[in-house]
This record gives C-alpha cells, sequence and structure tokens, in this order.
C-alpha cells in the first residue's frame, strides 16, 4: 500500500527538476513512506484489539446457591435423562432440609425469647391466675343462674382492678397478631358478659362466657402459658 501511494505521488513531479530538488523530493518520499507504514501498522493494531473486545465474552451473573443447584441439576438431565431422578430429588430434598432447619432454629429462638420474657414476668403471671379463678366463680355461677353471685365476681364494669391487670398481663406479654386478636376477642366478650348479668339475662350470660373462657383458654396457649396457671 505505501509502495503503490509512492509511485503515485512521484508522477506529480516534473522531469525536468535538478538533481538536488530530486534528492530533496526523495527523501521526502522517504518519510511519508515510513509515517504510511507507521500509520497503517497502527490500523491493524486497532482492528485487532476491535475485534478482541468485540468477540470476549459476556460477565457471568452471580449465582446463589439454589441457583447453582439449579443449573447443576438441569446439566444432569440433558446428559443422563431420567436415570437420575433420584439424585436430583435428593439434592432437591437436601436444599428444602437446609431451609425447613433454619425455620426450626428460628423457631427455637423465639421460644427461648419468649421463655426468657415469662419467666421474668411473676407478676404478670400473678394477675392471670386471678383471672383463671375469677373466670372459674363467674362460670359456676352462671351455670347455676347464680347472677347476683357473678356480677359481684365481675365488679359490675371492665374498670374492676381485676380487668385491668389482666390487660397489664395482655400487653406485656401479647407478640403476634393472633394473640393480641384473642385478648380483643376476650375483653370484647367480657363487656357483653357484664352487660348480660347486670341485665338478668341468663342465656346472653352463657354464651359470652364461653366465648370470654374461650379466648382467655386460646390466648394463653399461644403463648405458652397453659401449662403454667393453675386450673386450665
Amino acid at each position: 500500500m505505501a509502495t503503490a501511494f509512492l509511485s503515485t505521488a512521484n508522477s506529480f513531479f516534473p522531469s525536468s527538476i535538478s538533481p538536488s530538488t530530486s534528492s530533496s523530493c526523495s527523501s521526502s518520499s522517504s518519510s511519508l513512506g515510513t509515517a504510511l507504514v507507521y500509520l497503517n501498522n497502527q490500523n491493524v493494531q486497532r482492528r485487532t484489539l476491535c475485534k478482541a473486545f468485540n468477540e470476549s465474552p459476556p460477565p457471568t451473573p452471580a449465582l446463589t446457591k439454589r441457583g447453582f443447584s439449579l443449573c447443576f441439576i438441569t446439566s444432569l438431565v440433558l446428559a443422563a435423562g431420567n436415570g437420575c431422578s433420584n439424585a436430583i430429588a435428593a439434592i432437591l430434598e437436601a436444599d428444602d432440609d437446609e431451609e425447613l432447619l433454619e425455620k426450626v432454629k428460628k423457631d427455637r429462638k423465639k421460644r427461648l425469647e419468649r421463655q426468657g420474657v415469662i419467666s421474668s414476668s411473676g407478676q404478670e403471671k400473678g394477675y392471670l391466675q386471678d383471672v383463671v379463678y375469677k373466670l372459674s366463680e363467674i362460670g359456676q355461677a352462671i351455670d347455676n343462674n347464680d347472677l347476683s353471685t357473678a356480677s359481684s365476681v365481675l365488679g359490675g364494669s371492665t374498670d374492676t382492678e381485676w380487668v385491668k391487670n389482666a390487660n397489664v398481663a395482655f400487653n406485656k406479654l401479647s407478640s403476634s397478631p393472633e394473640e393480641k386478636t384473642q385478648v380483643e376477642t376476650f375483653n370484647s366478650s367480657l363487656a357483653s358478659l357484664i352487660s348480660s348479668v347486670t341485665k338478668n339475662d341468663v342465656e346472653s350470660s352463657k354464651v359470652a362466657f364461653v366465648t370470654s373462657a374461650t379466648a382467655f383458654e386460646k390466648w394463653t396457649t399461644l403463648t405458652g402459658l397453659v401449662g403454667q396457671l393453675k386450673g386450665l
């Protein structure tokens, strides 16, 4: 390429040029040829670098542990067909077992934390034990149609001391939505019980009492207190 370019360039000079001028032109032509060779080499290097860059593989995305397992399993399926189904099932089962183990560990940690709170809540457990005794007395009185005795045990309103103390314990020991729902049910049905007893309505009193006692028992089961209170 450089030789052809120089040949064409020399045809631009007339034959009558003096020797000194010819020597100068020859030197210039030599320099120009060297420059063209250098530029040609640079272009070749650029094209080589561009080709290498364009042909380089894309970055490999990061795989999670489960994603790697799935890729590995897929390769096994393609390689061995149905013959490796048992091995695949074992891999998936092991992965699921690991997730289950982590869940068990978290649940155990929560139970231990809950037991720690309960162990340090002696006063609140005393309040709850009083609720058990109150409900037992109220239930016996209603079963005997003795609403006057039930009324005296209830106290006539939800502002009585034993009800307030019960809610102190409920608030401290309730953590899950299910537990809090049972507390709400207990309080609302207890208010209905007080109203029914005040009105001397035996049947409504029985229904409200059953609802209150059931909610309280469910709450103690959810919180792990059912085995720590007498009379349940």
